[in-house]
């Protein structure tokens, strides 16, 4: 497993990081969760990404008992805060109240002193920006949090998060968690330039477009039962890519990964890191062997002839457009 700095921190990250959203607490029974865990840190991953409202918080508690025993040191613990996790109005959002008390949840259920990066989930219009940076910053001059990401956040939104922080001295946002992978690129024009010359790296996640770029999605068939497509959580992330044309385009990457001697989960994995503004990508599993495979894309780069081939089998099925990505208008 190959290690990459978190943009200009000083911080190192697996290239691979384990995600637990829609797995723990919710897909799998806790055995198969505790085994892909363990079949991560095998592999080498030392980053492991969650957030509170996953699985209404099932989801830390998971990871929580899964890492206990394991050396502190040597992991880094991502969480993020924003969307609901109680029935109150100051149970959302990113008010100080509610990033402070989420922190300490957070931290019970996972069962750590303190995280390695804390992240804003999504930018919050209904909160002063000045407000949720200064709170940030209180956790970590408190040592609970060590740096400070953000999630989907557009590029004005980042922009002006530095703004404030450079204005008021407060710590400065290292990390972005974006949705990213061969079919939706939307963060190129506007987030990945934005964040290089800020010196804030990219932890992507769906780099496999939520399995549709392992090939296991026939056109023309109904999805494989058990699978993300049929989930009633997962499968509204995953429709935009279950139609014909984006699945025969899948279907025609097959060869190109089998002349290049990688499973179609490590091109589509080597593919993202081959972005040099990506830190590491995050990968999920319902099964160990699942993550073993993906695992093996760390260390391999996809040379410029494989990128063009697959630009060209992908066309305009290609989402690129940043107009597709808004933060919400309204409160959760």
């Amino acid at each position: 497993m190959e290690h990459r700095r978190l943009g200009g921190s000083g911080l190192w990250v697996s290239e691979i990081a384990y995600g637990n959203w829609l797995t723990h607490a919710s897909q799998v029974a806790e055995d198969a969760a505790v085994a892909c865990v363990r079949a991560a840190l095998e592999a080498g991953v030392t980053t492991f990404d969650t957030a509170d409202v996953y699985a209404q918080t099932g989801a830390e508690e998971v990871l929580g008992r899964a890492l206990e025993g394991q050396r502190r040191e040597g992991l880094e613990i991502l969480t993020k805060v924003y969307w609901p996790t109680g029935p109150g109005p100051n149970d959302r959002g990113l008010s100080r109240k509610h990033i402070i008390e989420s922190c300490h949840g957070s931290l019970r259920r996972l069962r750590t002193d303190y995280v390695d990066v804390y992240q804003a989930h999504r930018f919050d219009h209904h909160t002063p920006l000045e407000e949720t940076l200064g709170a940030f910053d209180d956790l970590v001059r408190q040592g609970k949090v060590l740096y400070v990401g953000v999630s989907e956040w557009r590029a004005e939104e980042i922009r002006a998060a530095l703004d404030i922080a450079e204005e008021m001295g407060f710590d400065r946002i290292v990390s972005n968690q974006p949705q990213y992978s061969m079919l939706w690129r939307v963060i190129e024009a506007d987030v990945v330039p934005t964040c290089e010359d800020a010196g804030i790296g990219q932890v992507v996640w769906s780099p496999m477009a939520q399995g549709v770029l392992t090939g296991k999605y026939q056109p023309g068939q109904p999805p494989p039962e058990g699978s993300r497509a049929v989930d009633p959580t997962g499968s509204s992330f995953i429709h935009r890519w279950l139609v014909d044309d984006v699945l025969e385009r899948v279907q025609r990457l097959r060869p190109l990964a089998e002349q290049a001697g990688l499973s179609m989960a490590q091109m589509a994995v080597a593919w993202v890191l081959g972005n040099p503004n990506v830190a590491a990508a995050i990968v999920g599993a319902s099964r160990p062997e699942q993550l073993e495979d993906s695992v093996r894309a760390s260390g391999m780069r996809l040379d410029d002839d494989l990128r063009a081939a697959i630009d060209e089998v992908l066309g305009d099925a290609v989402v690129r457009d940043p107009a597709l990505t808004k933060s919400p208008t309204t409160r959760p």
